[in-house]
Formats: C-alpha cells, sequence, structure tokens
C-alpha cells in the first residue's frame, strides 16, 4: 500500500501541538459531521479506531446516550495519553490498538468509526476485514479520508513552502500520506475487497479557519510526522521551515483571521 511505517509513529513531541492547533483547524468539523451521522443510528457499543487525540470520542460522547459504550482505540499510546488527560464528558475505555489485529471478539460492536485515520493503514483491506469481523449484522463502519491535497489549501500551501527549502528532496507526508487516499475509485475497491460490502462515498467541503497564519504553519511543521521529515533533512531547520510556511500562509490567506477550503470523502459501509 505504499503506506512508510514511519508515517503513522506520533512521537511524544507531536499530540499536544496536534491537539492545541490541527484539532480546531481541521479535525473539529469532520468530528461533528461523523458524531451526528452516528447519533441517528440505534447503537448500544461501537468502536472508534485511530482515535487520535480524541476529537471524535469526545464529540460521540457528548452526542450518543450514556448507555452506549464506547471504546476508542489508536496504534499511539501518546495520542491516547493526550486524549484521556483532556477527558470526554463521561467514561470512555481507552486502549492501545493496531487496526491490523483489533483485540476484540466477533460481532462485538453496532459501530466502528473512524476519522482520518484509514490513509495510514500499511494493509487497508485487511484493516477492513477487521473491522468487518468485530461488526454486529445490521452495523455500520463509518470513516472519512482527506480529498486530493489540492482541494485542502492550508495543506497544500504548506507543502509547497516546505518543499522550496528542499528542493532536491522536497518532504511530501501530508501529500503522500494524509491526502493520498483520495481517489473514490480505488476506496470502493478496497473497501468491497476487505470488507465485503460496497460503500457509499459522499464528498464534504468546509472551511478551515484559524486566528492568524502561523496555526496551521506550527500546526502541520512541528504537530504532524511532517516533523520528522524535515528534521530528517536537517534537524537545525525545523523553526525555519515554520517560519517559511508560516509567511506563504499570510501571503495567500492574509495576516490576520484566515481561513481555507477543506475536503474530505465520508464513507458509509454497511454490515
Amino acid at each position: 500500500m505504499n503506506v512508510p511505517s514511519g508515517d503513522s509513529v506520533f512521537g511524544a513531541r507531536i499530540p499536544r501541538l496536534y491537539e492545541t492547533h490541527l484539532v480546531p483547524l481541521i479535525f473539529e468539523p469532520y468530528a461533528v459531521d461523523l458524531a451526528e451521522r452516528l447519533a441517528s443510528r440505534s447503537v448500544t457499543s461501537m468502536l472508534e479506531i485511530a482515535a487520535g487525540t480524541g476529537v471524535v470520542t469526545r464529540r460521540l460522547a457528548a452526542v450518543l446516550g450514556d448507555d452506549v459504550s464506547i471504546v476508542a482505540t489508536d496504534l499511539n499510546q501518546v495520542m491516547l495519553d493526550e486524549a484521556a488527560a483532556i477527558g470526554t464528558t463521561r467514561p470512555v475505555e481507552w486502549q492501545q490498538a493496531d487496526a491490523m489485529r483489533l483485540p476484540f471478539a466477533d460481532e462485538a460492536f453496532d459501530a466502528v468509526v473512524c476519522q482520518f485515520g484509514v490513509m495510514f493503514f500499511p494493509d487497508r483491506p485487511k484493516a477492513f476485514a477487521e473491522a468487518r469481523r468485530v461488526l454486529r449484522p445490521g452495523g455500520v463502519f463509518l470513516f472519512n479520508v482527506w480529498d486530493r491535497i489540492e482541494e485542502n489549501e492550508f495543506a497544500d500551501t504548506v507543502t509547497t513552502a516546505v518543499g522550496s527549502l528542499f528542493p532536491t528532496d522536497p518532504p511530501r507526508f501530508l501529500a503522500r500520506t494524509p491526502h493520498g487516499y483520495h481517489d473514490r475509485l480505488t476506496i470502493e475497491r478496497e473497501v468491497l475487497t476487505g470488507f465485503g460490502a460496497s460503500p457509499r462515498i459522499e464528498t464534504v467541503a468546509k472551511r478551515s479557519r484559524a486566528a492568524f497564519a502561523r496555526i496551521p504553519a506550527v500546526g502541520y511543521c512541528e504537530g504532524t510526522p511532517l516533523r520528522k521529515e524535515i528534521e530528517a533533512r536537517d534537524a537545525s531547520r525545523l523553526a525555519e521551515a515554520t517560519d517559511v510556511a508560516a509567511e506563504a500562509v499570510a501571503q495567500r490567506f492574509g495576516r490576520g483571521a484566515i481561513e481555507g477550503k477543506i475536503q474530505a470523502h465520508i464513507v458509509t459501509v454497511e454490515s
């Protein structure tokens, strides 16, 4: 599937920046979307895969009934630690887990949810098969993935700006992985292969907003594995890369409060 193993590792320096900068910038709007879609269904137990710092988990805990059990998992324990430290409005079970080998019994959940995690899976059909295995008949698998990077303006701007510092070997993490799984026909084929059912796919555009240009620059350059790519080329240039990205965002979107387009595919599969 051509996903470098390092792309799915979020180191100890990343979770806080990810939560404070990227969650409100790009993840919160789609967390609301997923939670609203699930709230309209009859669910007694649900599993979240790739929960990150818990933005979807918090929303689900707020909108689902108190009788709905929620298990939130992630490959990276440091991300779950950040999520647990922030907390939820009611009890949630946090558990480290690999989407390729879910540590749960067959037919254990009514719903499986994954926000912007599928792109990181090294074997997506295998992960889809695992989601199907733990779902009860009549359950739902609901996930979202980012559309191509050109449809996500802040990410595109930061990628181009950082690439200008390393012209012979530009860091491509954002385009390669978070925005690398956007082809609808590929998604349909891999869901059918792994899950055994055809998905419904809806493309949803939203607006991303920040108080100033440095927020997306810091979020992407220092709060994602793009940081590792920059540091691998020259660890002394991380601050410079962030500065260059911030200036590029400011030039394109303004020096006060800014907003840009974000776009994602919402995928629904019935078991």
